[in-house]
């Protein structure tokens, strides 16, 4: 297929996010959470699992241990105990606890509210910090790339990257800042309903005629 323009791929991206609005107007975050800490642990227990899967155990957790004062004394294998249901329990465990603990070390026992701090703690990294401070303060630093947005934009040809932080950069390229809050959800959303990893239907894809991959390109 002949190289796409720069002007002719902005154009799709438009087209996209018009098609998400549409499509998903109110999207808004699947992981249950009362304040900025319970959404921090939750976005740390949602790697290589699914957000029901995290919804299940956060009641008992967050009703044992509701704030970091409170988690920082926790025993993990108590956490363990709570979310073993879901992938590398022990791991989150641990991370929760230290997690926790640097909140009320270095931060006051609230959570920060900058990029580079909220990378600091153990377990969050890049996605789980763009998530908490779009969440949980407002503030929109970048585009959370996840499993789903990973797989979209690939399939999109927004990005040919192999990391996510990569595909990050690319999709920031694409669009405007204005538009960066809701990808995430939107993209979540449309790739459990529509952009299905193992059985994508896109022989009725809203975006099959902006997306080269439904067109078999």
């Amino acid at each position: 297929m002949p190289r796409e323009s720069k002007a002719a791929k902005l154009e799709r991206a438009r087209t996209v996010a018009e098609r998400m609005n549409e499509l998903y107007p109110e999207a808004l975050c699947a992981l249950h959470f009362h304040d900025p800490f319970t959404l921090t642990i939750a976005v740390l227990l949602s790697a290589q699992t699914t957000d029901v899967a995290v919804n299940k155990v956060t009641p008992e957790l967050f009703g044992r241990w509701p704030t970091p004062a409170a988690m920082a004394g926790a025993d993990p294998s108590e956490i363990e105990r709570i979310i073993r249901s879901i992938g590398f329990y022990h791991v989150k465990a641990r991370n929760c606890v230290a997690c926790a603990q640097m909140i009320c070390a270095d931060f006051g026992g609230e959570v920060p509210q900058t990029m580079a701090s909220l990378q600091r703690l153990p377990g969050v990294g890049r996605k789980t910090a763009n998530i908490v401070l779009n969440n949980a303060f407002g503030i929109v630093e970048g585009i959370a790339v996840d499993t789903h947005v990973f797989r979209i934009a690939h399939k999109l040809r927004f990005s040919t990257a192999t990391t996510p932080d990569k595909t990050e950069q690319d999709l920031l390229k694409l669009y405007p800042r204005e538009l960066w809050g809701p990808i995430n959800h939107q993209w979540v959303l449309f790739g459990r309903e529509v952009c299905i990893a193992r059985r994508p239907h896109c022989l009725t894809c809203p975006l099959a005629d902006v997306c080269p991959s439904a067109q078999g390109v």
